[in-house]
C-alpha cells in the first residue's frame, strides 16, 4: 500500500508523509518498521500522539500522549537515517491538540529534519485559532509551525487564503 502512495505523490511531485498512530505499541518501534520508506528523499514522518495509547486505554474513549524521550528517540534515529544516507532534509511533523500530549519544551532540534509541531483537533474558526495562537507562543524557537483542517469534520472551514493570514504564518497546512 505504502508504495502505491509513494507512486502517486512522485506522480503528483509531492512529499509522502508516513503518519504513525501507534496504538499500545510506541513510536519508535513503529518508525524502525517504515525504514525502507523513510530512507527514500521524498518521504517524511509524522507522529500522532493521540493514538499513542497506554496498556489499558482504549482509542476514541482516551487523548493519547508521549513522553518527550520517546519523541527524541525517534527524531535522533531518523536524523542519523538522513546524515547516513545523505538525505535531503526531511520532515518530521508532531500532532498536537492538547498542551498535555507533547511536552515540546523538552524536545530536541535535529540537523537534516525540518521539525514541526502541528495544530490538530477540529472544530471552528474561533477555537483553531486560539489553540494556534497558543501553541505558538511556546518558548521553543526551533520548529516551524503547522495548521491542520478536515473537510468534514470542521465547522466553517477555514480557506487557504485565511489560514495564511494566521500570525505567524504556518509553515505546513494540512487538509484532511
Amino acid at each position: 500500500m505504502i508504495r502505491r502512495y509513494l507512486r502517486a505523490a512522485r506522480r503528483a511531485k509531492a512529499l509522502l508523509l508516513l503518519d504513525i498512530q501507534p496504538g499500545r505499541s510506541d513510536f519508535f518501534t513503529e518508525a524502525t518498521l517504515l525504514e525502507p520508506w523513510l530512507r527514500q528523499p521524498d518521504v517524511g514522518l509524522a507522529l500522532d500522539p493521540e493514538w499513542r495509547m497506554g496498556p489499558d486505554q482504549v482509542p476514541g474513549k482516551v487523548i493519547g500522549s508521549v513522553q518527550p524521550r520517546e519523541v527524541n528517540a525517534v527524531s535522533a534515529w531518523l536524523a542519523r537515517i538522513v546524515e547516513r544516507d545523505r538525505l535531503p532534509q526531511k520532515l518530521f511533523l508532531i500532532h498536537q491538540f492538547t498542551n498535555d500530549m507533547v511536552d515540546d519544551t523538552q524536545l530536541k532540534p535535529r540537523r537534516g529534519l525540518a521539525m514541526v509541531l502541528n495544530a490538530d483537533g477540529f472544530g471552528g474558526q474561533a477555537i483553531k485559532k486560539a489553540k494556534y495562537h497558543a501553541f505558538t507562543r511556546s518558548p521553543r524557537k526551533f520548529f516551524h509551525e503547522g495548521f491542520k483542517l478536515f473537510y468534514r469534520e470542521d465547522t466553517d472551514l477555514m480557506g487557504p487564503r485565511e489560514v495564511l493570514r494566521l500570525r505567524p504564518p504556518p509553515d505546513v497546512v494540512i487538509y484532511e
